[in-house]
């Protein structure tokens, strides 16, 4: 597929960038290769092959869903400026 400089006038300005007017056909030539190289990947025949979104086949280590406080909550507020009843206390700062 090929594109002259209005169809790249036109993209730069779909996607708001600023192109300056010598620059259209040298970016005519780069985006008329990508679009080759892409109509190249469309002949590739991948019937029978699965999607995949890893080239390696590990599957995420997974954990149990149960809810609870950590269990560390004097190491949280330790370094709390100022604590009251195990939690923080804040300065009020709405009036």
């Amino acid at each position: 597929m090929s594109l002259d400089k209005s169809a790249v006038r036109t993209i730069a300005d779909l996607a708001r960038i600023r192109v300056p007017e010598d620059d259209l056909d040298h970016l005519a030539g780069e985006l008329s290769n990508i679009l080759t190289f892409i109509e190249q990947l469309s002949a590739v025949d991948t019937d029978g092959v699965a999607p995949m979104t890893s080239v390696a086949a590990v599957g995420l280590p997974m954990r149990a869903d149960v809810v609870n406080d950590g269990g560390i909550a004097e190491a949280v507020l330790a370094n709390a400026p100022d604590k009251a009843e195990g939690f923080f206390s804040v300065p009020k700062v709405v009036e």
